[in-house]
C-alpha cells in the first residue's frame, strides 16, 4: 500500500522539482522557441505569396504569349492573302500580254508566264519562310530568354519524346 500512495515529502519535493523546470523553461525557452515558431510562420507566409506572385506572371505570360501567337497568325494570314493577290495580278498580267502578242508567240508567251510564275511564287515562299523563321525566333528568343523557360521548354521535348 505504501507503494501506491505518495508520502507528503514525494509530492513536495516533486512540486518543487516542477515548479523550478518550469521557472527555467520559461525564463530560458519559452521565448527561443516562440521566436522560432514566429520566423517559420513569416518563411512559410512569404512562399506562399512568391507562389502566388509566380502563379499570376505566369498567367500574364501566358496570355501574352498568345497574344504573339495571334499576331502571328494575323500576320501569316495577311501575308498570304497578299502573295495569293500579287500571284493573281501577275497572273492576269500575264494573260494580257500573252494575248496582246498574238498567236505567233503563243508558246513563248505560255513559257515565260509559266517562269515567272515560279519565280514568283518561289520568291513569295521564300519571303514567307524568312518572315516565319524571324517571327518564330522573336517568339523563342522571347520564350526562352529565362533559364527557368529553357529548362520548361527541354521538360516538354523530353516529355514528348519519351510519349512517342
Amino acid at each position: 500500500m505504501g507503494l501506491v500512495t505518495p508520502s507528503l515529502g514525494l509530492v513536495v519535493w516533486t512540486t518543487l522539482a516542477f515548479l523550478i523546470v518550469l521557472f527555467l523553461l520559461k525564463k530560458f525557452a519559452w521565448k527561443p522557441i516562440l521566436q522560432s515558431i514566429k520566423e517559420r510562420e513569416q518563411h512559410i507566409d512569404d512562399a506562399i505569396q512568391a507562389a502566388e506572385r509566380t502563379k499570376i506572371e505566369m498567367a500574364q505570360l501566358k496570355a501574352a504569349n498568345e497574344d504573339l501567337l495571334k499576331a502571328a497568325r494575323a500576320e501569316r494570314d495577311a501575308l498570304l492573302k497578299e502573295a495569293r493577290d500579287t500571284k493573281e495580278a501577275l497572273i492576269a498580267e500575264a494573260k494580257g500580254a500573252a494575248k496582246k502578242e498574238g498567236e505567233k508567240i503563243l508558246a513563248t508567251a505560255h513559257e515565260q508566264i509559266k517562269n515567272e510564275k515560279m519565280a514568283a511564287i518561289t520568291e513569295l515562299k521564300n519571303q514567307v519562310a524568312t518572315l516565319s523563321i524571324e517571327i518564330a525566333e522573336k517568339i523563342l528568343r522571347n520564350e526562352l530568354s529565362k533559364d527557368e523557360k529553357q529548362k520548361q521548354l527541354v521538360d516538354g521535348l523530353v516529355n514528348e519524346i519519351n510519349m512517342n
